[in-house]
């Protein structure tokens, strides 16, 4: 994976952030020199959450007019989360497409603004893992299981994907 990125992409901003302010936790790099729109990152499960020691690979794909438009996320590696739908795509504020909420939900400061870099999209991922948010889930049952029993059926699944995200890791 390489971990810069080619000079006039739109992901410039973002690649120059990570070289000069690594955040603990993740990386991130282009999955093919010849597609800068296209990353892959590998989330560290934080420390002191049912995630520890899991290692979840995503796909950020980044829109032709970024950063105007949110990239969106789509975890690869099997993760039993409420705010990660079951095909994988993450469904947290900041990769919201801009303006008002028509759900009346969020906030328009709380959903993507065009400052929002790599960096700052996975901080919110590792932080949504370590605080998940029920209350508009994108997996429904997920969701059901962390408020009813968050040491029981559910763990036990988080659980599961950090074994699997373990075994996966070097494939």
């Amino acid at each position: 994976m390489n971990h810069t990125s080619p000079s006039g992409s739109p992901t410039d901003k973002s690649g120059f952030e990570l070289n000069k302010n690594p955040v603990e936790g993740f990386s991130a790099g282009l999955i093919d020199d010849g597609d800068i729109y296209k990353w892959e990152v590998v989330i560290i499960g934080p420390q002191d959450t049912l995630f520890e020691g899991g290692f979840f690979k995503a796909y950020l794909t980044f829109p032709y007019d970024y950063p105007l438009r949110p990239p969106k996320l789509k975890f690869i590696t099997e993760i039993w989360h409420p705010n990660v739908a079951k095909n994988g795509d993450v469904c947290i504020s900041i990769l919201h497409e801009p303006g008002e909420d028509k759900f009346g939900y969020e906030k328009p400061e709380e959903r993507w603004l065009p400052i929002h870099t790599v960096e700052t999209i996975m901080i919110s991922v590792i932080s949504m893992l370590a605080d998940p948010n029920s209350e508009s889930p994108a997996n429904v049952d997920a969701a059901k299981e962390w408020r009813e029993d968050p040491n029981g059926e559910f763990r036990r699944k988080v659980a599961c994907c950090v074994r699997k995200s373990q075994e996966m890791a070097f494939d």
